[in-house]
C-alpha cells in the first residue's frame, strides 16, 4: 500500500500533468492558431469571417472555457481515484 506521502506526490503529479497538457491546447489554439497559423487558416470562412482572425477572436475563448469543463471533470476522476473526494 502507499505511503500517504507517495500518494500526495502521485496525485500532485498527475494534476500537473492534467495542467501542462490543458494549458499546451490553450496555448496552441489561442497563439498558434490566432497568430501564427492565422494567414494560412484565414483561406478557410466560418460564419462569413476568416478563420484565423476568428481563432483569434473567439475560438480561443471557447476553447478556453471547454478547457475548464474538462479540467473539473479529470479532476474529479483523480479525486476519487485518490480517495479525496467530497462525498
Amino acid at each position: 500500500m502507499d505511503t500517504p506521502s507517495k500518494s500526495l506526490k502521485s496525485y500532485w503529479r498527475k494534476n500537473v500533468q492534467y495542467l501542462l497538457i490543458l494549458l499546451s491546447i490553450w496555448f496552441l489554439v489561442s497563439y498558434g492558431f490566432g497568430v501564427l497559423f492565422a494567414d494560412t487558416l484565414n483561406s478557410i470562412q466560418m460564419g462569413g469571417f476568416k478563420l484565423g482572425f476568428w481563432f483569434a477572436q473567439q475560438g480561443s475563448i471557447y476553447v478556453f472555457v471547454i478547457l475548464i469543463f474538462v479540467y473539473v471533470r479529470l479532476m474529479n476522476k483523480l479525486d476519487k481515484e485518490f480517495d479525496v473526494d467530497e462525498k
